[in-house]
């Protein structure tokens, strides 16, 4: 297999290092091109400002119809997502053509009870299982058509990596429970716990031996692993990632197991998975022609102890969330935090960077490049469970959740060396890398200056612009345009604020109905998180970036759980 290489962000190669160092300094100096150049042109040109202001808040209208629209869109694919069985599908699809017949069948027997069913609600729950299935089985019809392909789903693999630097178990376990309780078989499932070496080896130990006790037998395997982090690798998560999967490819040497037979899937230590998930992965790979080029993607929800933390954190995690559902419909969706891939593609990109602190975007485009921008992510429309950020007290909750925000924004670090990677190559098309460019630069500027924008720097003309512009009738109009647009765009909130009640998980029972008041009443605090715990850490990441001020490790967000 030819060498894949990937390039470098810590180079030291001058003819490498200035295209690298170039496109850094992008993000962070647009950003404060922005910022400060708003501030300059409401004193010099207040006019051209307040038009500027205008019309921002137009297209922020736009936006967010686009956005709201395509959550609503991803909810429902969502929603039903999770009625479809999955296992049902993966056992029946490797014998496609009488399956087809079988839905056929199924299809005429529903239609015929239909007549004599007389109660409306039942009628309808007929009649979209009739469609459900009627549009399954044209995919059926489709997959046999195309000659696809189909593996065997008794032939899969699955292996499940959880790494760990100083979680209690309490936090692992649920995890690994989740994957047990699943509804495909765990003798197909591997568990790869990655731990590190640098966390106190009594504690380290007691961890360790507690969950493989307590999961004995239940797996295929319980494999553990100890990273040592060598001179040549930063302490994160992409390195740590990256031992565990070498060491994973001697176990499946000796077991004489094809790496195309197996599907990796990096979760994070607190993931828990849908009940389907494995089955509904399985059957997306099993039928996928390209199945080696695709990276899939379950629906981030920070649902485990939503109910825990405060107010600030859970805007910004549902907002999150909600962000997640809207990138699922889109064509150049990205992978985040868990997600699963082929191991025989990992293998081929020679796994994570040892030097990167964005593990789970980065693995996408190290994909992306090695097969000539020919990669995608399928979206499963099934829910990942993961930690909401709660901390020991309501300060450093909030504190921990600017941290942890910082740190996804710092995946900004990937522009440098997406586009050292993808430009040199002739396969792939100039006005795909434009389009990639500007979608990652808008989305991180967007990020860091429209709060600002939105909420501050409007009423900069008609503070600094003068008393000529004060006396003018766009500056009497400006406060009234500028409210009756973001009275508009509010509607986009409202539809997340109703989305986020029928998403809720099960409120716990020692909390009572009163909680669902602050569920309600927090969203008022949006106008006060969107520049604080949004905008400001994408700010301090575009900075340390431009002004070399890197992260040395990957921070680990403390996780605990009330009792």
């Amino acid at each position: 297999m030819e060498q894949f290489v990937f390039p470098n962000p810590k180079t030291t190669n001058p003819q490498e290092r200035f295209p690298q160092r170039v496109m850094e300094i992008i993000p962070g100096t647009l950003t404060w091109a922005t910022l400060i150049g708003m501030i300059v042109l409401s004193f010099v040109e207040p006019i051209w400002m307040a038009v500027f202001i205008i019309l921002f808040d137009i297209y922020w209208i736009f936006r967010t119809i686009f956005i709201t629209y395509y959550s609503v869109v991803a909810y429902k694919r969502f929603q039903s997502g999770k009625k479809v069985d999955w296992w049902e599908r993966c056992q029946n699809i490797i014998r496609p053509l009488e399956y087809e017949k079988d839905l056929a069948v199924r299809i005429s027997s529903l239609q015929e009870s239909l007549s004599e069913m007389t109660i409306f609600g039942d009628r309808r729950k007929v009649k979209q299982e009739i469609v459900r299935l009627a549009e399954y089985q044209k995919d059926v019809h489709r997959i046999v058509s195309a000659g696809n392909e189909i593996l065997d789903w008794r032939k899969i693999v699955h292996v499940v990596l959880l790494p760990t630097a100083n979680e209690p178990a309490d936090v692992i376990e649920p995890a690994i429970q989740a994957v047990m309780d699943c509804n495909f078989p765990n003798q197909q499932i591997i568990i790869l716990l990655a731990t590190e070496e640098r966390e106190p080896l009594q504690q380290r130990l007691e961890k360790v031996n507690y969950l493989q006790s307590k999961f004995n037998g239940v797996f295929r395997e319980f494999l553990v692993t100890t990273h040592e982090v060598s001179d040549d690798e930063m302490k994160c998560k992409a390195s740590n990632a990256t031992y565990a999967a070498k060491k994973l490819m001697v176990y499946l040497d000796e077991h004489e197991i094809d790496y195309t037979r197996v599907i990796f899937s990096n979760f994070d230590c607190d993931s828990v998975c849908h009940c389907q998930y494995f089955a509904a992965l399985t059957y997306a790979y099993i039928t996928d022609q390209k199945r080696l080029q695709r990276s899939y993607q379950p629906l981030p929800m920070y649902h485990n102890n939503l109910w825990d933390t405060n107010a600030f954190v859970r805007v910004i995690v549902t907002g999150s969330s909600f962000w997640h559902m809207f990138q699922s419909t889109r064509n150049q969706m990205v992978t985040f935090s868990s997600h699963s891939e082929p191991f025989d593609t990992l293998v081929r990109v020679n796994f994570w960077p040892l030097n990167m602190i964005s593990e789970d975007s980065i693995i996408y485009w190290k994909c992306f490049t090695y097969y000539h921008g020919d990669y995608k992510v399928k979206p499963i429309y099934l829910p990942v469970s993961l930690d909401a950020v709660l901390a020991e007290t309501y300060w450093k909750t909030i504190k921990n959740q600017y941290k942890q925000k910082r740190r996804w924004a710092y995946g900004i670090e990937n522009f440098p060396v997406i586009m050292r990677a993808i430009w040199p190559d002739k396969k792939i098309k100039t006005r795909k890398k434009l389009s990639i460019a500007f979608e990652m630069l808008e989305g991180h500027h967007s990020w860091a200056t429209s709060a600002f924008i939105l909420a501050i720097l409007g009423w900069l003309p008609l503070m600094f612009g003068g008393s000529a512009f004060n006396e003018s009738v766009l500056a009497h109009n400006l406060p009234f345009v500028t409210r009756y647009l973001m009275t508009l765009a509010m509607g986009g909130l409202v539809i997340s604020m109703f989305l986020n009640f029928f998403l809720l998980p099960p409120r716990p029972a020692k909390y009572s109905k009163k909680r669902y008041i602050y569920m309600f009443s927090q969203w008022f605090l949006a106008p006060i998180i969107a520049p604080t715990l949004g905008a400001m850490p994408a700010i301090d990441a575009q900075t340390r970036i431009l002004f070399k001020q890197y992260f040395g490790e990957f921070w680990v967000t403390d996780k605990i759980r009330k009792k």
